[in-house]
């Protein structure tokens, strides 16, 4: 008997050593499925926390966007209707013989109204129709300066009249009565004046000739017949207004050759007297 019970003794523990690892492994899966739960509820507040982290910094984004629009126009208005931008320096440059004065007048900067609003056009305008200004340019240099830029005319030729002396811009613009400067050579012709085609004629021959030629007087018989007294006494037939470029480069070197007269209306076939 005794051998017996111990028998089932044995197989009361067989049974016993089998029922532990079936429990172990169902342990095993419960835990796992709850680590598995665990760790889907971590990832999903890690993404509820980075939506809510994306959502705050979007919503701080467009409170800045929103607050630097709303300062930008306050800001664009106060340029616009204060006098804070107003224009407190007016500089000119480029002026030999027109007088500052005449300028400024002529600008009219209106006192205390903001940069933004001044019509730099018009009072370009209004500048431009002195005599004595081919060209102007008006430009804003904020905060508080108004830059121009003036280019004079200058005389290139003038002719004698009953009034004075006139005198004639690279353009043939009649732009002043008075006395010429030095270098400026006389116009000889029989209807001299900014409108008449020989006179334009001696004017688009001055705009080329070299200055070192030292003209003295220039002698428009027609707009193909042009001649150039020097001041030293010699003369350049120069003819018409064609090939003048290739006139003015053969005149110099012609010049250095003895003679009075010297022509150069046919530029490929000069010729010294």
């Amino acid at each position: 008997m005794s051998s017996g019970g111990g028998a089932d003794d044995s197989a009361d523990g067989a049974e016993g050593s089998d029922d532990r690892p079936d429990e172990t492994v169902a342990e095993r899966d419960s835990a796992a499925k709850a680590a598995a739960r665990r760790a889907r509820l971590r990832r999903g507040r890690g993404r509820e926390e980075s939506r809510l982290l994306l959502a705050l910094r979007s919503g701080r984004v467009r409170i800045g966007i929103a607050v630097g629009v709303v300062l930008l126009l306050a800001l664009g208005l106060a340029a616009w209707f204060t006098p804070v931008l107003s224009v407190r320096t007016v500089r000119v440059d480029g002026l030999a013989v027109v007088p500052e004065d005449q300028v400024l007048d002529a600008l009219q900067v209106p006192d205390g109204l903001s940069m933004m609003r001044i019509d730099t056009t018009a009072m370009a305008e209004r500048v431009a129709q002195l005599p004595k200004v081919r060209s102007v340019r008006v430009r804003r240099e904020f905060p508080s300066t108004v830059q121009v830029t003036v280019v004079e005319r200058t005389p290139v030729l003038y002719y004698d009249a009953e009034d004075g002396p006139h005198l004639l811009d690279c353009d043939g613009v009649e732009f002043a009565i008075e006395p010429p400067p030095g270098t400026a050579p006389k116009l000889v012709t029989d209807h001299p004046g900014g409108t008449d085609p020989v006179t334009r004629a001696a004017v688009t021959v001055m705009a080329v000739v070299p200055p070192s030629l030292g003209v003295g007087e220039v002698v428009a018989r027609s707009v193909s017949d042009i001649a150039l007294e020097l001041r030293d006494g010699r003369t350049v037939l120069w003819g018409g207004t064609g090939d003048s470029q290739k006139k003015a480069a053969v005149v110099g070197p012609l010049l250095t050759q003895p003679g009075k007269v010297f022509d150069v209306s046919s530029p490929n076939l000069v010729t010294v007297k």
